[in-house]
């Protein structure tokens, strides 16, 4: 196997025996100078084929341990489920638990949308997100809150959506550029839509657009109603964005955000747009 570019010591990007380009795991894999042939196979630990390359990068910020657990959990997916999953599902899951993980070490809880649907609608995917978490526990000593079950779930409910109804992916995907357009008009940006960043708040919006579309905006809960306060106090100018992405849906829509779909909302948004470099021609 030809080792043909470094990501990191550890991981590169190859090309089999077919010509297919792979992405490769294994300790020191990426150390040497590239390009090169890799004789000893066996040094091989993953392979992850069809990766888009705007993932790479999470392999500089994840920690190892994290990024095979979230492999781990993604292949009990692919052998328990009768379906094609994303096959950036390892790459997904990692982004999310190093996050999940810094927040509970960090001491924040936040509630998962959809808990109790996801338990009863989505029993075999939230049975994998149980024993993700069980293994996580047993693996790198971690206890994240029973509700990341249902998060890990939604994240492999979403893997499995490559064949949903086409007008509804659709509809959603020109909702869903019409919420970044909003976003990127409030703030004189231009979102980079390649970008993992982007990706990670797109994933967000097709999230909120599928539970507005399905009549299932996140109820209201008073246990989240002082962060939201707290939150909208902080970010005043993401929170005015905020508005304008809940005016929109309802004029155009009409469909109303509650408190917590606005309290997410704005997290969300505030994380790309703090990644965002202003546009100069905006200035």
């Amino acid at each position: 196997m030809e080792i043909i570019k470094k990501i990191n010591n550890n991981s590169a990007l190859a090309r089999d025996a077919k010509g297919h380009e792979v992405v490769v795991f294994g300790k020191g894999i990426g150390f040497p100078p590239t390009p090169y042939e890799l004789e000893d196979l066996s040094k091989i630990q993953r392979t992850f084929y069809y990766v888009d390359d705007k993932y790479y990068a999470l392999l500089q910020e994840v920690p190892e341990e994290i990024f095979l657990a979230a492999d781990d959990i993604a292949e009990d997916a692919n052998e328990e489920l009768n379906c094609d999953l994303n096959p950036n599902l390892a790459f997904i899951l990692a982004d999310h638990l190093n996050f999940a993980i810094e927040r509970t070490r960090a001491g924040m809880t936040l509630r998962t949308p959809l808990a109790y649907d996801i338990r009863h609608l989505y029993p075999n995917e939230y049975k994998l997100g149980r024993s993700a978490l069980h293994m996580l526990r047993d693996r790198l000593k971690v206890e994240l809150p029973e509700q990341e079950a249902v998060s890990i779930a939604l994240h492999i409910i979403n893997a499995e959506a490559e064949n949903s109804d086409m007008h509804a992916t659709m509809q959603s995907a020109q909702i869903i550029t019409e919420l970044t357009e909003i976003v990127e008009q409030a703030f004189g940006i231009t979102l980079d839509r390649d970008s993992f960043n982007y990706s990670r708040f797109a994933m967000h919006l097709r999230y909120l657009v599928q539970r507005m579309m399905q009549g299932s905006p996140l109820p209201a809960d008073a246990g989240s109603r002082d962060l939201f306060l707290a939150v909208r106090r902080q970010y005043p100018e993401i929170y005015t964005c905020t508005r304008q992405v809940s005016r929109y849906l309802k004029d155009r829509y009409g469909w109303t955000c509650t408190e917590e779909e606005e309290l997410y909302l704005t997290m969300h948004i505030h994380r790309v747009k703090s990644e965002q470099q202003p546009d100069k021609d905006a200035e």
